[in-house]
């Protein structure tokens, strides 16, 4: 819906609900309500609150007042994991978002294999949940780290292996809803009799049965002669699936895919089915796109779970995302032939033996049609076919991140035809986009004639975004002619004005009839799919080119501000960065609030605005837009004070939406007009200070660590529990290289060639150095013990303080004395190593500079397992294995997203000392810097630890326990009353206990 509501009768329904009893939380601040203009899609229309049930019984109290006379109509739009495609959770009424209280798991009956969820529970957390049982939920959208099951019901969802598995629609066992009057509806499947005793009654549910009948069984010819044929026949208002063969009414087919425009789901009980034990997905790759779209219906004579196509734009992007290193051995391979087109195809069964038959059977299929493909890999390993799933799963983000102005766009990126039509249908598809002149990418679920295809467009230029109305009508056509539908997957949307095209007049007003009967003030989510009543003012269908772009409101934004924001600008809500799971390391604080405002893609949102509104002041100033950017610089402010900067969201993003480096361009905009704190001062001023208290760190500690000291700090500068100076430095067998001795630099630049190899400098940084030098000495004493000649680089100051806190000035000069210097130590032609993975990953981040190549500075897991894979390196013979239970990695979080490998190398690395690693799989430990030692985030850091680490540390003694990051040992020592080890403190503890010296 594109209207809006009278700013008096929203305050009197939210003041009524407020009074209601509702339990949940109402959101109608300026930040809350842009960040839910905006989903995948690529429009923009801010809501006039937030709803966030905390019970079911909260839906009830929602409609009741939205559906009376004395506060309604209200429309409501319901929300799940904010991913659509097409705009189908946006409004201008009140969003209702379930997904951050009703998200449980409310029962499960293994026996029954039913397990009733409420809608706010996410598909991972389902699947999580049903493994231990054998079982699964076999719908796979790409979206399953957010996507919710009330969200997939609603646009009835699929995705992967529907050939087989079918739609979300197929699953439902029985649903708890909530009608437009307020009254609670359970559906499940009724018997002939029943459902005609149930459309006697004189209640909305009698009205709503009685309707649906009528219109199955009218309209039963005109339903078999319309409706597609196919797999991703999907339509929202099911009528094709409402009444089975034996006469039985399934109302639940008619709500799956219906947009929450007929009722609310309180919740929903599924069937699920035994998890498949083997799989093997085998990576065919061919010279053209089109070739391997022909080829599909070849192979799915081997009878696959499914097919996946992805082109040459994907694998091109793909090469610059950090997954590659993980399946670079599968698709990376020479080819005689540039790879322009690739197809996964999944085997799944119950032993290893049916699942090597049927790879056999396409093994031959190929074999037989060799000409047509390049090359074919099998793969049985699962943790890589998960990762070659995972970049398929990727794909919709990568496609944002093209580079220029133009990136892919979702609006006609769901198209379904008769599979066996698929290849011709895509020839005509590129030639539509092709007269245009338009770039694109594809992808998708190809065996059952569903592809993804995302044009190039500048939403910000009028003419990019003036094609949308042609190109929609022009698939449309295209779709229609081939037999198939212009949503086949995602739901329909702002994309229902051409429900009339595909069903017809008299189809499409029995469509109508449903949703007056089910909804006859049109208060669920109006404007999409159908109308309770004639095209009015009131009732009317939101068209595709009268809804605001999001592109629009970035169009206003100046040059300057743009290139300030132009990662959150790019941010295409993919909503990655929402993922349930606590081990996933991306945006911490989101895991800890629930609250998308303190999220990456929220906090996109803000900038975005925030720069649109200062543009616009700079422009033309005014008393009214002075005043609105000030409250949005508040709210920006407000958001990003959450953020731990723990850059995670600048890899993980499918889009790169690097927050931390946008937040500290804000700050030091804000503080232009804001003066700092104390802290703030305090913290610029912190590493020539532990320059000086190094000298003295006893003094310093007594000081510094005492009741008295530790209340001033708390008090005046809001610091707690800071960490205690090491006693003594890091100590080496030559004087420490200095920027100030040039002349020992040239020494080693002098060295012989073939001397080299054997010498290393470690790197120092101010935070081991200063407190943690047990982990640098023990790098220093391993790398020795190993043979290597070890020359300690004394630490200078790295300025990761100030780029955090927005002292981009300050941070100038000390980021290009940093440079300097290690550039300096770089071309003596020995490998510059760190301990801290921060300091070390500078050079990647905040000290890179456009079209300049930065120093590498190896962690010591990179080059030992450099040293290993390049056979410089054999553990010493006195070294054997004493340990027979593994130990448990712990990795930092920016080491482990920016640095994919870093836990394989080393288990590698320990592998060779007879060691075992397990290596966790973890979110933030909540430490950050100084962000768990900030007195107002003192209890969200303790929250962080207590989801991801206190699990994977219980039962484990401390002595198995590593950690690599110094924030990770500094936190693990204050909640779980311990310190870990470096993983060089193990080894080298190891290799001395064996009596290696």
């Amino acid at each position: 819906m594109t209207t809006t509501i009278p700013a008096q009768r929203l305050a009197a329904f939210l003041s009524a609900l407020a009074a209601s009893g509702y339990r949940g939380d109402i959101a109608s601040d300026i930040a809350t309500r842009a960040v839910f203009a905006t989903d995948n899609s690529i429009y923009q229309l801010t809501p006039a609150a937030v709803l966030y049930p905390r019970e079911g019984e909260d839906l009830n109290r929602i409609v009741r007042l939205a559906a009376s006379a004395e506060y309604g109509p209200i429309p409501l739009a319901p929300r799940g994991g904010g991913t659509g495609t097409n705009g189908q959770s946006l409004s201008s009424g009140v969003v209702v978002d379930t997904s951050r209280h009703m998200n449980g798991i409310v029962s499960f009956d293994a026996e029954r294999r039913l397990v009733t969820v409420q809608p706010g529970v996410v598909l991972d957390q389902l699947n999580a949940y049903l493994k231990p049982h054998g079982l699964f939920f076999p719908p796979s959208v790409s979206t399953a780290t957010r996507a919710t099951l009330g969200g997939m019901v609603a646009t009835d969802a699929s995705g992967k292996g529907s050939r087989i598995y079918g739609k979300t629609s197929d699953y439902i066992e029985a649903m708890d809803i909530v009608l437009a009057d307020g009254s609670n509806w359970s559906v499940e499947d009724l018997d002939d009799d029943t459902s005609a005793a149930v459309a006697a009654r004189s209640d909305m549910a009698g009205a709503i049965h009685r309707e649906v009948r009528r219109v199955v069984t009218e309209q039963a010819e005109r339903i078999t002669a319309i409706f597609p044929k196919m797999n991703r026949g999907l339509t929202g208002y099911n009528l094709q699936h409402v009444r089975r063969d034996d006469g039985a009414f399934r109302l639940a087919y008619l709500l799956a895919g219906s947009e929450g425009t007929l009722a609310l789901t309180k919740q929903i009980t599924l069937r699920v089915i035994p998890r498949p034990s083997h799989r093997a997905l085998v990576a065919v790759r061919y010279a053209h796109f089109q070739m391997a779209l022909a080829d599909v219906q070849r192979l799915v004579a081997a009878e696959p779970a499914a097919i996946e196509i992805l082109d040459d734009k994907v694998l091109g992007l793909a090469q610059q995302d950090v997954i590659w290193s993980g399946i670079e051995n599968v698709l990376g391979g020479a080819t005689p032939q540039p790879v322009l087109g690739l197809n996964f195809v999944e085997f799944v069964g119950d032993s290893a033996a049916a699942v090597e038959k049927q790879v056999a059977r396409l093994d031959a299929l190929l074999a037989d049609g060799s000409e047509r493909a390049i090359d074919w890999a099998v793969v049985t390993d699962a943790a890589t076919v998960a990762q070659l799933w995972t970049l398929r799963e990727k794909a919709v983000g990568l496609l944002g991140r093209l580079g220029g102005a133009r990136q892919g766009m979702a609006f006609v990126e769901d198209t379904a035809v008769p599979p066996e039509k698929l290849a011709d249908y895509v020839a005509e598809f590129r030639a539509l986009l092709d007269s245009h002149g338009l770039a694109y990418g594809m992808f998708g679920h190809a065996d059952v004639g569903c592809l993804h295809v995302r044009p190039l467009l500048d939403m910000k230029n009028p003419f990019d975004a003036a094609l949308i109305r042609p190109i929609s009508d022009g698939v449309a056509a295209l779709t229609k002619k081939y037999g198939g539908l212009l949503w086949g997957e995602h739901g329909r949307g702002f994309r229902g004005e051409y429900s009339p095209f595909f069903f017809g007049p008299e189809l499409y007003a029995e469509l109508c009839r449903i949703k007056a009967v089910f909804d006859p003030q049109n208060i669920f989510n109006p404007g999409k799919l159908a109308t309770p009543g004639p095209q009015t003012a009131l009732h009317k269908i939101d068209r595709i080119d009268m809804v605001p772009l999001r592109g629009q409101a970035d169009q206003q934004i100046d040059a300057i501000r743009m290139q300030a924001v132009e990662r959150a600008v790019a941010c295409n809500g993919n909503g990655a960065c929402f993922s349930w799971d606590a081990s996933d390391p991306m945006c911490p604080s989101y895991k800890a609030t629930r609250d998308r405002t303190q999220s990456p893609k929220g906090r996109a949102t803000l900038l975005r605005e925030w720069a649109r509104l200062d543009s616009l002041q700079q422009a033309a100033p005014s008393e009214a837009g002075a005043t609105a950017l000030q409250a949005m610089e508040a709210e920006v402010k407000t958001s990003l004070s959450t953020c731990l900067s723990c850059k995670a969201c600048a890899s993980q993003c499918p889009v790169r939406v690097d927050i931390p480096a946008m937040k500290s361009r804000f700050l030091q905009h804000y503080h232009q007009r804001v003066s700092r704190s104390r802290r703030d001062r305090l913290v610029a001023r912190m590493e020539p200070l532990l320059a000086i208290l190094g000298k003295a760190p006893a003094l310093a500690n007594l000081l510094a660590q005492n009741r008295v000291s530790g209340a001033i700090l708390r008090r005046i500068f809001g610091l707690s529990d800071l960490p205690a100076l090491s006693a003594s430095p890091v100590q080496g067998k030559d004087a420490k290289l200095h920027p100030s001795q040039p002349l020992a630099v040239q020494t080693l630049k002098a060295l012989p060639a073939e001397e080299k190899p054997r010498h290393v400098i470690l790197l120092e940084d101010s935070f081991t150095s200063s407190f943690d030098t047990t982990a640098a000495q023990a790098v220093h004493d391993l790398l020795t013990l190993l043979g290597y000649r070890v020359h300690l680089a004394s630490a200078i100051a790295n300025g990761k303080s100030l780029h955090v806190l927005g002292m981009l000035d300050q941070f100038a000069p000390v980021a290009e004395a940093a440079r300097a210097w290690h550039g300096q130590l770089a071309a003596t032609g020995l490998p510059l190593l760190g301990v801290e993975a921060v300091t070390m990953l500078m050079h990647e981040h905040e000290y890179k500079l456009d079209g300049a190549s930065a120093t590498q500075v190896q962690s010591t897991d990179q080059f030992l397992a450099n040293e290993l894979e390049a056979g410089r390196l054999h553990w010493p013979q006195c070294a054997s294995a004493t340990a027979n239970t593994p130990f448990r990695l712990f990795l930092h979080c920016t080491e482990k997203t920016a640095r994919p490998r870093t836990g394989s190398q080393w288990s590698n690395i320990f592998r060779a000392a007879g060691l075992q690693t397990e290596v966790q799989a973890t979110g933030c430990c909540g430490m950050a810097g100084l962000f768990g030692h900030e007195q107002e985030h003192v209890a969200m850091s303790a929250q962080l630890f207590d989801m991801s680490w206190t699990p994977k540390l219980a039962g484990a003694a401390p002595e198995q326990v590593l950690a690599s990051g110094f924030s990770c040992r500094c936190q693990t020592e204050r909640q779980a009353g311990f310190r870990p080890r470096h993983p060089a403190e193990a080894l080298l503890a190891q290799l001395r206990a064996a009596g290696c010296n």
